[in-house]
């Protein structure tokens, strides 16, 4: 398949001119708290209880929270618009962080702080996904721009998650823990407010014959797209988890992060360049072909990591990351065509979501074969969800998606 780096750029173009200069910035911004509160409350938790596995709890209760959260707003928006949504949950983030630093700062009982992080998850604003609803509708009638607005999104995902914790390793450094999250909450109270109060904030989907669909018809139509957004992030937890420790057991705690944001660079830069492939190659041919590359990417980043080396690993992980971004790309677009038009909000929360409790599943699952198995044995859950993400695009049916839209 050939590219047309000139058409891309046309409709990257596009973006700041539908949505104006200020809303590309903004919603970046918004979105880094969402990055820093995951690592940060283990951090937090950690340090000010000296407990890792209380921290660890923290860092579970934030994930849940926000998986059960996630949807809610979706929902919320689609009845209500997603002003009021955003500008509420703003408040309450806000409130909850501040909260969570002076629970654990004050030694407070465990259930009391890990109730805080539970309410950190749950009120988590839900930037990403929304915008992604706005773009849906900005960019209604033309899938070149569409194309090129959700490879943007996930650009600025993949971004945001490798520039959040590292802005928790520096603040953390700099000042403490606690500090880290009394940020977060400010960024979150200023840039929160600022993308619940921009103009495209009152932009709605198009809504189409099933405008009024049950949210039950919401559930079927995006099962396999969130099925896809699961094995994503299971491939996100796992490697993250098999990296880090790997990495320790070659000494390196410290590169750990830097190790794993190689994958993130890789998949920020080939995200954009889906908005450059032609139209006629449909969405089922290229899940099933990014997922086949990140199954071979995954299997050299087995394979490195049982020859103990850590140049093949990092070789071989940004291997791997040149194919994150365009599933990434592809799954959310396909989630956005199946959604009904009233529901797309829920939809893209759902998706979310789906990946936040894959990360949570891969972590776990992947820390457990490390310490049972030996640190290359947790590079398995990787691997696995690449395997999963292709039986999951051979699974996924291009001819209903046309006959909805």
């Amino acid at each position: 398949m050939t590219v047309d780096p000139t058409t891309a750029r046309a409709a990257y173009a596009e973006l700041p001119r539908r949505a104006g200069a200020w809303f590309l910035p903004i919603a970046f911004g918004a979105r880094l708290p969402f990055s820093m509160v995951t690592i940060g409350a283990l951090l937090l938790v950690t340090a000010t209880s000296g407990s890792v596995a209380l921290g660890g709890l923290a860092s579970a209760a934030v994930a849940l929270g926000t998986a059960v959260g996630g949807p809610t707003q979706g929902v919320l928006a689609d009845r209500t618009g997603q002003r009021p949504v955003l500008l509420v949950a703003t408040l309450l983030e806000t409130a909850a962080l501040l909260a969570l630093v002076r629970l654990a700062t004050a030694g407070a009982p465990a259930p009391a702080v890990l109730g805080a992080a539970a309410l950190v998850g749950l009120a988590a604003p839900q930037v990403g996904p929304l915008i992604r609803v706005r773009w849906l509708a900005l960019t209604a009638g033309d899938p070149r721009t569409l194309r090129a607005a959700m490879s943007y999104e996930s650009t600025a995902d993949e971004v945001s998650f490798v520039l959040g914790p590292a802005l928790v390793g520096v603040l953390a450094t700099a000042g403490s823990p606690a500090t880290t999250l009394v940020v977060a909450a400010v960024c979150c109270a200023v840039l929160g407010t600022a993308v619940a109060l921009h103009p495209t904030a009152a932009l709605r989907a198009a809504v189409d014959h099933r405008a009024h669909a049950p949210l039950a018809a919401l559930v079927r139509s995006v099962a396999l797209p969130a099925g896809g957004m699961v094995a994503m992030g299971l491939l996100f937890g796992g490697t993250q988890t098999a990296i880090t420790a790997f990495m320790g057991d070659a000494g390196h705690e410290g590169s750990a992060g830097l190790v794993y944001a190689v994958m993130g660079v890789g998949s920020a830069i080939t995200a954009l360049s889906v908005a450059a492939l032609p139209a006629a190659w449909a969405q089922r041919g290229r899940w099933i072909s990014f997922a086949a590359g990140l199954t071979v990417g995954t299997t050299l980043v087995l394979g490195a990591a049982t020859s103990g080396s850590v140049p093949l690993l990092i070789a071989a992980v940004a291997l791997t990351g040149l194919f994150v971004g365009p599933v990434m790309v592809t799954v959310f677009t396909v989630g956005g065509e199946r959604a009904p038009g009233s529901r797309a909000s829920a939809a893209m929360t759902m998706l979310a979501s789906a990946n936040v409790l894959g990360v949570a599943l891969g972590a776990s699952v992947a820390g457990r074969l490390a310490e049972s198995g030996g640190t290359a044995s947790a590079f398995a859950v990787p691997l696995t969800a690449a395997v999963l993400l292709v039986v999951a695009g051979v699974a996924l049916r291009e001819g209903r998606v046309r006959a909805r839209r």
